[in-house]
């Protein structure tokens, strides 16, 4: 099809690409696009029809097609060399037509997928905003993550501060879509996403929840974290094989699978019959045990390196406790075990690492809940001896032998047991870790007496003296963990 002959408008670009005239309504379209006259060709197919031009030193004609913002311009351009070294224009023909309204649909799935790609935490929600599975990505949600993941089964608005609000938590997940966030162990604002599990006709059967950062993490050359009097802040150590490699590989495909066997389990994908359920619930419960072996052994690979060391900080031992203990309550009630836990108004200053510290109680108070039996007890109790603190967990389970007491803290040790719980990995972590931070962890027991594990560490001696509740009647806890 031939071109029409008139020219509807012209221009005149440099050697440099600069549009130096031009008539209506190119010239308008220069401007809608962010150019100016004289100003650099603003409209890119035009731009490239130009140095092509040069380019080749021929005269060029082609279809360009453009938006101002409000129309779709389609027009036919030709241009040609001038002596200057830049081009003549003339603008053949010239359509605008409405642009299409705006697919509802696929702006808002583009919108989501913009918000997983940002996420740093996402987790699996049930219809009543409680949790199935949790992934995270970054450093200073690490310890929002392994409190979310031993809190299955409780509202994700259990570990958060909802911003500006004083209303009773879980509120309706509309009101929670784009919440701002305020997160204890992390410095910078994060927003929450609701994504429902639609069902026709009715509420919603679950929800992806994604958490994403108003800034980005800080870089390694930003403000180190408090540096405490002779125990000075060394390096964190790079994850190794295992944690660089192979861990990030693993955790998402093993979330998933949690995901989608929890779905299944909770009958949130349909009706389903209570052996498939049960075979559901099975799978859920494998790939939990894979995922805290993943994790167990990318700590065991940065504990065991030569200069492994924590970041010391001022804590509070009773606030941790106090922590554990919540995180791993709903665990202990399906074994009508009650944890008793240090009492609001109860302090223990100490330098060590939050994180940390956080995780050998989880670690202890859930073998203490593992290992007990039903309808038993298991304490939480805070000790200051002078410059040391220390936070002792006991139980009222089958206890240990002076042997086993031997082996307990050593690699794979699982002292002989044959069920699914446990890597072996855990308290032989946990005392590394309570000796990075210049304390140790040690375990007094008899058989038939319950076992009591002591954490100790340095105490925060420039802190306020240690303040504590009112203590609770001698109890079997307190004699060896009867």
């Amino acid at each position: 099809m031939n071109a029409p002959s008139t020219c509807l408008a012209t221009a005149r670009s440099d050697s440099a690409d600069v549009l130096v005239a031009a008539d209506e309504p190119l010239a308008a379209l220069q401007r809608d696009c962010g150019g100016e006259i004289p100003g650099t060709i603003a409209i890119p197919a035009l731009l490239e029809l130009v140095r092509k031009t040069r380019s080749f030193g021929l005269k060029l004609g082609r279809t360009i097609r453009a938006t101002d913002g409000q129309d779709s311009i389609s027009a036919w351009i030709e241009a040609e060399p001038a002596d200057d070294g830049g081009c003549t224009i003339c603008v053949r023909s010239w359509q605008a037509a409405a642009m299409p309204s705006e697919d509802t649909a696929s702006v808002s799935a583009h919108r989501t997928a913009i918000e997983r790609d940002l996420a740093e935490l996402s987790a699996r929600l049930d219809s009543q905003q409680n949790l199935l599975a949790v992934e995270c990505e970054a450093a200073d949600l690490a310890a929002l993550a392994a409190a979310m993941r031993g809190g299955i089964g409780r509202p994700w608005t259990d570990y958060v501060n909802i911003a500006g609000s004083s209303h009773q938590q879980p509120l309706h997940w509309r009101l929670l879509d784009g919440a701002a966030l305020v997160i204890a162990e992390s410095d910078r604002g994060w927003r929450a996403h609701l994504l429902p599990q639609e069902v026709p006709g009715a509420e919603p059967a679950g929800f992806e929840l994604l958490l994403t950062a108003e800034t980005p993490p800080r870089r390694a050359a930003d403000p180190a974290p408090l540096k405490v009097p002779e125990q000075p802040v060394m390096p964190i150590n790079g994850p190794g094989l295992v944690g660089r490699d192979i861990a990030p590989v693993l955790r998402q495909p093993i979330a998933r699978i949690i995901a989608n066997a929890e779905t299944i389990r909770t009958r949130m994908a349909g009706p389903l019959a209570e052996e498939y359920s049960q075979y559901a619930a099975d799978i859920a419960a494998a790939g939990q045990h894979l995922l805290s072996l993943v994790e167990d052994l990318a700590d065991l690979e940065v504990v065991e390196s030569e200069d492994f060391n924590t970041a010391p900080d001022r804590i509070d031992l009773a606030d941790v406790a106090r922590r554990a203990a919540g995180i791993l309550g709903v665990r202990a009630q399906e074994h009508g075990i009650a944890i008793d836990a240090p009492k609001l108004g109860e302090h223990l200053p100490a330098i060590a690492e939050f994180r940390r510290v956080l995780q050998v109680l989880l670690n202890l108070v859930g073998n203490a809940i593992r290992y007990s039996p039903d309808a038993s007890q298991v304490w939480i109790r805070l000790e200051s001896a002078g410059a040391r603190a220390r936070v002792i967990v006991a139980d009222q389970g089958p206890g240990l032998s002076d042997e086993q007491q031997a082996r307990l803290f050593e690699k794979f040790e699982r002292l002989g047991r044959s069920d699914a719980a446990g890597s072996g990995l855990g308290l032989y972590i946990s005392r590394r870790l309570a000796r990075a931070m210049g304390g140790d962890l040690t375990v007094e027991s008899a058989p038939g007496q319950g076992a009591r594990f002591i954490l100790d560490v340095p105490a925060d001696l420039l802190a306020a003296a240690p303040v504590t509740g009112p203590q609770p009647e001698q109890s079997g806890a307190d004699e060896g963990g009867d």
